[in-house]
This record gives C-alpha cells, structure tokens and sequence, in this order.
C-alpha cells in the first residue's frame, strides 16, 4: 500500500490470486474506517475488462468495515513468466452523515475539487496451484515439527531421529514436487483441449485428475503421519 492513509485501511496490501487457466479466481480486500467520519471509497483499475469489483464503491461508517471481492476473469492465456502489470486504485474521502451509496455525487472523488482524496494503489500478485500447495505444505510441515518438539518426540541430540526426519523432508518435498509437474502437463493438456478436442477426452482427463488427487492425499497422509508412528 502506498502512503499513509489517515482514513481507512486496507488488508491484504495486494491482491494476490491463484491463477488457473479458464478458471476465475478471487480475493477478498477489506476496508476498513479508521475515523469517527462516514467514508466513500471507490476502486479503479487499469485492466476493467479483465476484473469484476464489487462493490466498486460504497460508504463505510464510523469504526466499522467492508469486504470487496475482485474477480479475476477466466483467462486462456498465462501471462508472461506470470508476471502481472495490471494496478488497483481505492481512493477515500469524507462524505456527510448517512450518505447512501446511491447518494454519492458523481464528482466526489474529482481531484479538482475542494475535498481531501486519499488514494492507495495496490499491485496484482499470480501465484499457480503448485506454489500455493508448497506454501501450504511448508507450514503444515512447520507445526508438525512444533508437536514433535512439544511432545519431546524429536530429539536434534539423537542422530538417527534426525536421519528420520530429513528422510521424511526429502520424500515430502519429491511428493510436492511431482504434484508440481503433473500441475503443468494438466495445464497443457488443457491448452491442448482447447486447440483441438478429441473425442473422449473430457471423460479421460476428468479420470485423470480424479486419480492425481486421491494419491497425492494419500502420499500426504502416508508421509505426515510417519513420525507419529515410531
């Protein structure tokens, strides 16, 4: 977020969707008044056909908050090196007592004119499946350790305990990392679905998926509840 706003705040900083080709994605901003004022606000973005902002604008009261949900239209093509130059704005300003959103004059957030405009600007993160599924994994793998140490079941004394558990790490990380590259092949099948359709291949690639995503849990399952075992 660029610049201290004295009226509102807003979380997360950035907008950060999970992109999946043909798919819409999502993110929540929440807007927050941080004064005794009633505050409009107004999101603008450089890219408006490719996203859907509502409520685009709107009246938070005194102390109290909003949530805008940004979609991120179904898009055909990913991005170069998934890289995204497309920019939010939200501009804020002070509005009287029990002004309704309808209510809100067309000029209000006109630079030109004698109110005060506060302006945050906020970049668009792409992340894939893939990276999410790494994050999400590294941080279950984080409290797994925390149990073990709280538990007094891993001790960094015992050379053969850590031989365990680095053989655990390994056979983890080859386990997201695979889930990782059949992300991309379902990826270009997809791309190839797309191209040209072959007969059968819906009922097939629905199979495929299906069958990816129950040995991939299962490898999970297996793989972090192994500690708990000895």
């Amino acid at each position: 977020m660029s610049g201290s706003n004295q009226l509102i705040s807003v979380h997360p900083e950035e907008l950060k969707f999970i992109f999946e080709l043909e798919k819409q994605c999502y993110c929540d901003l929440k807007v927050a008044n941080k004064t005794e004022h009633h505050v409009a606000f107004k999101v603008k973005t450089t890219s408006p056909k490719k996203y859907f902002v509502r409520p685009n604008t709107g009246v938070v009261q005194p102390w109290d908050s909003c949530v805008i949900t940004v979609t991120l239209q179904a898009q055909r093509e990913y991005p170069p090196d998934m890289q995204c130059k497309d920019k939010f704005l939200l501009q804020s300003t002070i509005v009287p007592p029990n002004t309704d959103v309808d209510d809100i004059p067309q000029d209000t957030f006109n630079k030109d004119g004698e109110k005060a405009i506060e302006e945050c600007k906020l970049k668009v993160v792409y992340t894939t499946p893939g990276q999410g599924t790494s994050e999400d994994e590294g941080s279950l793998t984080q409290k797994s350790k925390q149990n073990l140490n709280s538990n007094s079941v891993l001790s960094t004394s015992n050379p053969e305990e850590v031989r365990k558990v680095q053989r655990l790490k390994e056979e983890r990380d080859e386990v997201i990392q695979q889930n990782q590259r059949l992300q991309r092949e379902l990826d270009l099948m997809k791309r190839r679905r797309n191209r040209g359709s072959v007969p059968g291949f819906s009922l097939a690639f629905a199979a495929f998926v299906g069958l990816v995503g129950i040995m991939f849990g299962f490898i999970l399952r297996v793989v972090f509840s192994a500690p708990s075992e000895e």
